[in-house]
C-alpha cells in the first residue's frame, strides 16, 4: 500500500510542476525556457518525460483548449487554473492518458497547488468535455489551427491560404530531434557508428552534411561523448548557415547575435584557424555561448572572443578591423521555429513584428560599414515572415549602393525575389540571404 501511495504521489507531483511551469506562459510573462529548466529538475528523471508532454502539449493547443472550454466558463480562470484545465484536456484529448486517471490525478494536482476551491470546476469541465466532446469540438473547429488569429492572417497573406494552412499544422508537430556532429572530433559516419553499436537509430540528414537525425532519444547528455563535445543539437536549417557563410582560414568572422551559440561553434568546427568575435547583448546568454564552446573544444581565448555588447552600437566594441564575414542571425518573431516553441504564439504580438523589422534594420545599417570590400554578410532569421525576410533584404539592398545579392543554389528551400526560404516541415522554418560588398 505505502509504494502505491508513493507512486501516485510522484504522478501527482508532475501535473502539479507542469502547471506551474505554465501559468506564467498563460499569464505572458515567462516563456517555457525560462520555467520548465526548474521544474524538470524538480522532477524524479521518470516524470521528466511526462512533465515535459504535459507542458508542451498544453502549450501547443491552448488557443485550441481555450475554444473548446469558451462554452463551459462563464469568465477567465487565472493563469494556474487555467494551466490545470489545460493540462488535463492535454491528457484526455492528446496524450491518450486514461480518462479516470487524468481526472482524479489533476484535481489532486489542484489540491497540491493550494486550489481546492476550484477542484469542483475542474473536476466539471473536464467532464463535460468528455461527454460532449464530439460537439464542443466541432464548435471549436474554427480554432484547431490553435494560432493567434495575427499570426494565421500573416501567414495566408504572405503565402496563401492553402499553405498556411500547411504550416500551422507543420507548427504543431513535434519537432525531430536533429544533431550536428563535431568534426573536429570525428566524421558524421564514426559517430552514426557509435550510435548503431548502443542501438540508437539515426538517420543522415539530406541537406546537412554534418547532421543526424536521431529517434527515441529522452535525453541527449546520454548520447555517446555528448558531454565531451562530439555533438550538439541543432535543426538542419540552422546548420546551414556555416555552409552558407563560407568562412576561410585566416579570415577576421563576427558572429553578431550569437547566443546560445550553436552557429558560433559550427563556425568553428568547420574552418579552424579564425578569429571570431561572437557577440550577445545578455551577459547571461553569453555565457551560454562560453558554456557550448567550451563543452565542445573551441574555446581559444586568442583567437575565439565572446563579447556582451549591443551589436549595433559599434563603437564600444569594434576594433576599427574590418570584418571578412558576418552573420546576422537577427532577432526575429521566430515563427519558424514555434514546433519547438509553442509558446511563440502565446507570447508575440502583432506589433512585435513591426518592432522586429525595426531592429533588423538598424543591425544591418550598423555592421554593414564594419565588412571588408568583397567581404560577406550572411543575414538569417527563423522566421516565415515576409516582412523580417525577403522584404527587409529588398529594402537594404535598394538604399545601399555597396550591397549586391549573391545568389544562393541549393536544392533546399524556395528561391524568393531575395534570398531563400526554408518552410516549417521536413526542417525548421528559416529564411537566408548572402550579400557582397562591392565597394566602400
Amino acid at each position: 500500500m505505502k509504494k502505491i501511495s508513493a507512486a501516485k504521489s510522484e504522478r501527482l507531483q508532475v501535473r502539479a510542476l507542469a502547471a506551474r511551469a505554465l501559468a506564467p506562459v498563460l499569464a505572458g510573462k515567462e516563456s517555457l525556457s525560462d520555467t520548465l529548466p526548474a521544474a524538470l529538475a524538480a522532477a524524479s528523471v521518470q516524470d521528466r518525460g511526462l512533465l515535459q508532454a504535459l507542458a508542451f502539449t498544453a502549450c501547443r493547443y491552448a488557443l485550441f483548449y481555450r475554444a473548446l472550454m469558451k462554452p463551459l466558463l462563464q469568465k477567465s480562470p487565472p493563469p494556474i487554473v487555467e494551466a490545470l484545465l489545460l493540462i488535463g484536456l492535454a491528457q484526455v484529448r492528446d496524450l491518450r492518458i486514461p480518462d479516470h486517471a487524468a481526472l482524479s490525478e489533476t484535481v489532486d494536482a489542484a489540491r497540491e497547488l493550494g486550489q481546492d476551491r476550484v477542484t469542483g470546476l475542474i473536476n466539471a469541465i473536464l467532464r463535460r468535455y468528455l461527454r460532449e466532446k464530439d460537439l464542443l469540438e466541432a464548435q471549436a473547429a474554427y480554432a484547431l489551427h490553435s494560432h493567434p488569429d495575427w499570426l494565421k492572417i500573416a501567414l495566408e497573406k504572405d503565402w496563401g491560404r492553402e499553405k498556411a494552412a500547411a504550416l500551422m499544422l507543420a507548427n504543431n508537430q513535434e519537432g525531430p530531434l536533429t544533431l550536428r556532429i563535431n568534426t573536429r572530433q570525428g566524421s558524421r559516419e564514426s559517430y552514426l557508428e557509435k550510435l548503431r553499436a548502443e542501438e540508437i537509430t539515426a538517420a543522415p540528414c539530406v541537406f546537412s552534411a554534418v547532421g543526424l537525425r536521431v529517434r527515441d532519444v529522452s535525453d541527449v547528455r546520454t548520447l555517446p561523448d555528448f558531454s565531451h563535445g562530439a555533438a550538439s543539437v541543432q535543426d538542419e536549417a540552422a546548420q546551414l548557415s556555416a555552409p552558407l557563410l563560407d568562412a576561410k582560414a585566416g579570415m577576421r568572422v563576427l558572429d553578431a547575435c550569437a547566443a546560445p551559440g550553436g552557429k558560433t561553434a559550427h563556425i568553428l568546427e568547420a574552418t579552424p584557424d579564425l578569429v571570431l568575435t561572437a557577440l550577445d547583448i545578455s551577459p547571461e546568454r553569453c555565457l551560454r555561448v562560453e558554456e557550448n564552446l567550451q563543452r565542445l573544444q573551441l574555446q581559444d581565448t586568442d583567437r575565439v572572443k565572446v563579447l556582451a555588447a549591443d551589436a549595433a552600437a559599434t563603437n564600444a566594441w569594434w576594433d576599427g578591423k574590418p570584418f571578412d564575414r558576418i552573420l546576422l542571425d537577427a532577432p526575429c518573431t521566430a515563427t519558424g521555429v514555434i514546433r519547438r516553441h509553442p509558446d511563440i504564439k502565446l507570447l508575440r504580438r502583432q506589433s512585435d513584428v513591426a518592432a522586429t523589422v525595426t531592429l533588423q534594420a538598424a543591425l544591418l545599417d550598423a555592421l554593414w560599414p564594419l565588412l571588408a570590400p568583397g567581404g560577406v554578410l550572411l543575414y538569417a532569421t527563423c522566421s516565415l515572415l515576409k516582412a523580417e525576410n525577403e522584404e527587409q533584404i529588398a529594402a537594404f539592398l535598394k538604399k545601399t549602393g555597396s550591397a549586391r545579392e549573391l545568389a544562393i543554389s541549393a536544392e533546399w528551400g524556395e528561391v524568393r525575389p531575395q534570398g531563400r526560404q526554408l518552410f516549417t516541415g521536413d526542417t525548421d522554418g528559416f529564411y537566408y540571404a548572402r550579400l557582397i560588398k562591392t565597394a566602400d
